[in-house]
């Protein structure tokens, strides 16, 4: 049976999906998608994955993926960083039977980002990502999908939606901000570029920027004509917005636990999740702030969460009739409700992209603190050491590896060759020698197991030299 593709695969692999919840780094996990799902939520997305990482290393892929198959997740769509087709399809191969569709992160204006070359700086390379999406499209039994960042222009931000879609890109999620907006600098997403791409395209949209209700939601559906309409940071503060409620926050707290239980996480992800949930509270009952922060066990921070709920039920007793919550607050601190980041004026600005990678002579407190402890270090790119590459996968490769490798992709091909690599410490040849010769004067062992396609010569030659 050919793959859905555009309306027909949103109306029918995605049920229609209006209410859809952003792939977050290490915040979009089952649990958190389950709770989701239960309050709203149509489709939700992975967090991001590496690809290469995803491609090289089972465990990753186990843990990430393989180890997160529940049938109450499902709608699914499983989004990648990537900057080379091969690897880009390699991994979506791997994870198109977990999911329903594929999608390419061309959204992320993170430093790491920029490093790693992928997300959002990615977007002036069309030539590449046509290759990227064409070759996906091809190859996978599953749509691929995409979640870009608008240009400056809408005429530009148009163009660059028409190619994707062109490549093969079956549904586009648009976020109406620039790489430049993130932080306090993020400022408002412009729905003007969404609603522009919607018009140009004869793929769905889903719009992502300014969600903070319901109300924006279907403010949004309106006012662009897109499809969907994703969520993060509002998401991430009230689990409910998609059921347009806004309750008590111990409610949902105590409901995420309960799935975390079912469906383990990391702790980080669990302790982030109820610092987002309790943000406004942790701002009224700080000691409990450093509790959260020092837990390490999966109980501790339910008992935080539990203190944080008597607290506020206590600051519900006492509240006086009539009275406004603190802080502009829409709510008093313990209900769900958006959190507004303070612009650069109202906070502490952060530095320019092109100052983070140390354009400027002007040194973050961690920096200062680092250069303290060592007068001689230097923050300067140009004077920092480079490395050569893996052949393989790009990682820097061991100064001494006799394959030009790095460690990982060494001990595979150390191990698949039984050959040995001093440089990595990687002994299969010697040891492979010492135990056949060991075994060569026990009775009855003199028959060596077949380990490796490259063993066969070698067992050879250690068989004929202890028996002569």
């Amino acid at each position: 049976m050919p793959k859905l593709q555009g309306f027909e695969f949103w109306s029918r692999t995605l049920g229609g999906a209006r209410h859809v919840v952003a792939p977050m780094v290490d915040q979009s996990e089952l649990a958190w998608r389950l709770l989701s799902r239960r309050h709203g939520a149509q489709l939700c997305y992975t967090p991001m994955l590496h690809a290469q990482v995803f491609v090289r290393d089972a465990n990753y892929r186990k843990e990430n993926l393989y180890c997160d198959v529940c049938p109450e997740d499902r709608p699914l769509i499983v989004q990648f960083c990537a900057n080379d087709p091969e690897v880009f399809v390699q991994a979506a191969l791997l994870a198109q039977d977990y999911c329903d569709a594929i999608d390419l992160n061309l959204g992320c204006p993170q430093m790491i980002a920029k490093r790693g070359h992928y997300g959002a700086f990615l977007q002036e390379e069309w030539d590449l990502l046509q290759r990227m999406i064409q070759l996906a499209h091809e190859k996978l039994s599953v749509p691929v999908t995409c979640k870009i960042r608008v240009f400056p222009e809408i005429d530009k931000t148009v163009r660059y939606a028409q190619m994707l879609e062109k490549a093969g890109c079956q549904l586009l999620t648009v976020h109406g901000r620039t790489k430049e907006q993130k932080g306090p600098l993020s400022g408002a997403a412009s729905w003007e570029h969404i609603k522009a791409v919607r018009k140009a395209v004869a793929i769905p949209v889903f719009a992502n920027g300014n969600i903070r209700s319901l109300q924006d939601v279907e403010r949004c559906l309106q006012d662009t004509g897109v499809q969907g309409v994703m969520s993060a940071e509002g998401n991430l503060h009230n689990p409910a917005l998609f059921e347009g409620r806004s309750p008590a926050v111990w409610e949902l707290a105590e409901e995420y636990l309960n799935i975390v239980r079912l469906h383990p996480c990391p702790l980080s992800c669990v302790r982030a999740h109820l610092f987002k949930l309790w943000h406004h509270t942790l701002q009224v009952h700080q000691q409990l702030r450093d509790e959260l922060a020092k837990v390490k066990t999966l109980e501790g921070i339910a008992a935080v969460s539990h203190a944080l709920k008597l607290r506020s039920q206590e600051d519900m007793s006492r509240q006086e009739e009539g009275v406004q919550p603190a802080g502009n607050l829409p709510f008093f601190h313990w209900i769900c409700q958006p959190y507004v980041r303070p612009g650069p004026r109202e906070g502490s600005s952060k530095r320019a992209l092109e100052e983070e990678e140390g354009g400027t002579d002007g040194l973050s407190k961690n920096k200062l603190k680092k250069q303290l402890r060592n007068p001689h270090k230097t923050f300067d790119p140009s004077l920092k050491p480079k490395y050569a590459k893996c052949d393989q996968c790009g990682n820097p490769k061991g100064n001494r590896c006799v394959f030009n490798l790095c460690r990982g992709c060494c001990k595979k091909r150390a191990f698949k060759e039984t050959a040995d690599c001093p440089g990595h410490g990687l002994l299969f040849k010697t040891k492979l020698e010492k135990s056949l010769a060991w075994k060569g004067t026990q009775p009855g062992r003199q028959e060596p197991p077949q380990v490796g396609s490259g063993a066969p010569s070698v067992f050879s030659e250690v068989i004929g030299s202890a028996l002569a």
